[in-house]
Parts: structure tokens; C-alpha cells; sequence
């Protein structure tokens, strides 16, 4: 079941994120955390009271939203969670002009993201500019 909450329980995100080898978060996973707090949305999958998976919102709900994370249990990827969850933060920020989100160069994730309706930013004649702090 889908549900729009950031009232987490910290060991069930701690081995979400663990789980996917999102190690870095791990290491500040107090910051992890008060981020999860302080997003726009937090929609999450859960079955049984287990957390499977995990999308959250930051930006300013109106001219442009960050898909800051999106995990799943990787024992449920493929199940089509993932693609619920984005469709669900889709139809919320319909109105706003600009979604956007970053990802590995992975050539599955590029499938997943253009599946659910994003373009690769280069096809656009665009580049993406960060600054990643270690």
C-alpha cells in the first residue's frame, strides 16, 4: 500500500537504503534522515508493516520538483513498485512544469525512468551541473 508519511521507523529505511548499497547516506544517516523530514513528500510501499519501498519530493511544489530518492527492496524490483510510486508523485505535481531527478548510468535505470514518462536530459539539448560532496 502506498502512503504519503514521513514517520519512518529508522531501521526498516536504514535497511532499505543498505539493501540498495546506498552506503554513502549511511555514513550521515542522521542527515539521511532529518533530510527525509524536512522533504516536500515522502510516499512509501509498504507490505505487512515492511517498508519495500521509498520515493521522496523536495522543491518548491510548483514550478519545479526534485525525485530526490526512489528505492525498492531489491527482492521486489521488477514488481512494478517503483512505477506506482513515481506515477503517484506525477499525478500530485501534474501542474508543475518541471520534474526532474538524476540517476547512475546504468542502462536499466534509463529504461525504468523513460518507461515512466522522463527524458534524459542530453536528448533535449540540456546538461545537469553538480557539486557531491564525499
Amino acid at each position: 500500500m502506498i502512503k504519503n508519511t514521513k514517520e519512518l521507523d529508522k531501521d526498516q529505511v536504514y535497511k532499505l537504503y543498505e539493501a540498495n548499497e546506498w552506503i554513502a547516506y549511511l555514513h550521515t544517516f542522521d542527515n539521511l534522515m532529518r533530510g527525509i523530514e524536512n522533504s516536500f513528500d515522502v510516499y512509501t510501499y509498504e507490505e505487512d508493516g515492511k517498508l519495500i519501498g521509498l520515493i521522496r519530493v523536495i522543491g518548491d511544489g510548483e514550478t519545479i520538483i526534485y525525485i530526490q530518492d526512489i528505492l525498492i527492496l531489491p527482492e521486489y524490483q521488477g514488481t512494478g513498485i517503483g512505477s506506482q510510486l513515481i506515477q503517484t508523485v506525477l499525478e500530485k505535481y501534474k501542474h508543475v512544469r518541471q520534474i526532474t531527478l538524476m540517476t547512475d548510468m546504468e542502462p536499466k535505470q534509463h529504461s525504468f525512468y523513460k518507461k515512466n514518462g522522463f527524458t534524459n536530459i542530453a536528448d533535449i539539448g540540456c546538461a545537469g551541473f553538480t557539486v557531491v560532496k564525499k
